[in-house]
């Protein structure tokens, strides 16, 4: 499809109508000190192909156009939102990690809201038959066990079964690298879905098309797309993201430091869900004595309910005031701490065993190979384990640059 541009006057008029605000980021090298301006907020280059149109929106918290929600900004420039449809953690992120989320009807505008994350994970033909486009405006942080990527594809997929287009919203990576090994597709799952590595590297639309590129949806189906571009980024540039990104990411370094530490859900270390920390912080209680820092998880409403060690102290790693430029400048996750931590555990057979927890599944599941648990038990060192993840990531990224919009 062609879009089509508003007039200068019409751009003046409805940019001080939403009070948008561009968000500053701290690294415009390749840009000079241009603001990086996201899919959401350049209204101009998608409002008119909107009018007149039933729209469908996959939406939550982080969906702004400016620092208003894009639905409420939407609706007051006259678009005729038909139905809102809500990820993992529901449209206002309210939601406990994993927890269903029913369908209801939003307080605020009194549009039905359909869940993808209870009966139901994918629109349906019903959902589909109302409405003649569907938006997808959600920030994702880069990491395949970060289910907003099977939502996308789960949208495409019915978007291309009943012959809708879906225009995506594109917003920055924040983890902008690519590291990890590869899933190995026989551990395909719901906290993995697709062959690709830990961080993978690519913002939402680049994803959408390594999806239609490389037929991963069911049948080889194809899903017409079309990505409005973040404006003046790239991918080795740091972005703050403007909202927290779901209950448990809840600080710019719990982002940054979530695809290192959301493998210690494959383990028995907690993360910190249960405090106002989470994903800053490891520890057990098993570490009395060889760590001084200590937290104790409780059970915290719309964050973790029953997390893990509940109401026991423990003693680890504070990470929240951990220098993450070597994230950036090298492009790699942190398997350094599941190294050491391992090898401060008491009882090793147990450090593995995830059986007295809810929370997501096995470190195989996870990692996406099930050599990473055998190499840390083996005490293989970070450069072994790093070679054992190629040629399967060298490989990925040949794959990935086919589809990048940014350098």
């Amino acid at each position: 499809m062609k879009l089509r541009f508003i007039t200068i006057a019409i751009l003046f008029i409805s940019i001080p109508f939403l009070g948008l605000i561009k968000k500053e980021n701290s690294d415009h090298s390749e840009f000079g000190k241009k603001p990086i301006v996201t899919g959401a907020d350049q209204v101009e280059k998608y409002l008119p192909y909107l009018k007149r149109k039933r729209v469908g929106m996959v939406v939550n918290q982080s969906s702004i156009i400016g620092n208003k929600s894009s639905v409420d900004s939407l609706l007051k420039l006259g678009i005729h939102i038909q139905t809102i449809f809500g990820p993992e953690h529901g449209f206002r992120g309210n939601a406990s990690n994993g927890a269903a989320v029913a369908d209801e009807i939003d307080p605020g505008t009194g549009i039905p809201v359909v869940s993808l994350y209870g009966k139901k994970r994918k629109p349906s033909k019903e959902d589909m038959a109302s409405i003649d486009i569907m938006i997808y405006d959600i920030q994702d942080v880069g990491c395949r066990f970060y289910t907003n990527i099977n939502v996308l594809s789960e949208v495409m997929e019915s978007c291309a079964e009943n012959g809708k287009e879906l225009l995506i919203l594109d917003r920055p990576d924040p983890n902008g690298f690519v590291d990890g090994p590869v899933l190995d597709m026989k551990f395909k799952s719901g906290i993995g879905k697709f062959p690709i590595p830990i961080t993978h590297g690519m913002t939402i639309g680049e994803f959408a098309q390594m999806i239609n590129g490389e037929g991963w949806l069911p049948g080889k189906l194809k899903c017409k797309i079309e990505v409005i571009p973040v404006k003046n980024y790239a991918h080795n540039m740091d972005y703050t993201l403007p909202v927290h990104p779901s209950p448990n990411l809840n600080s710019q370094q719990a982002v940054i430091l979530y695809p290192s530490l959301c493998l210690f859900e494959g383990t028995i270390i907690s993360q910190g869900r249960g405090t106002h920390i989470p994903f800053t912080v490891l520890g057990s209680p098993a570490l009395k004595g060889v760590y001084s820092f200590s937290f104790t998880p409780v059970s915290l409403q719309g964050m973790s309910e029953t997390p893990l060690h509940q109401d026991e102290v423990c003693y680890g790693l504070d990470l929240r005031k951990y220098d993450m430029t070597p994230f950036r400048k090298k492009g790699k996750i942190n398997i350094k701490w599941m190294m050491d931590l391992y090898k401060a555990y008491p009882q090793k057979e147990k450090f593995f065993d995830r059986s007295q927890s809810k929370q997501m599944g096995s470190i195989d599941g996870l990692a996406g190979t099930d050599l990473f648990k055998k190499q840390i038990i083996a005490g293989t060192s970070e450069e072994e384990i790093r070679k054992s993840w190629e040629p399967g990531l060298s490989e990925y990224k040949k794959m990935r640059a086919k589809y990048l919009l940014y350098p």
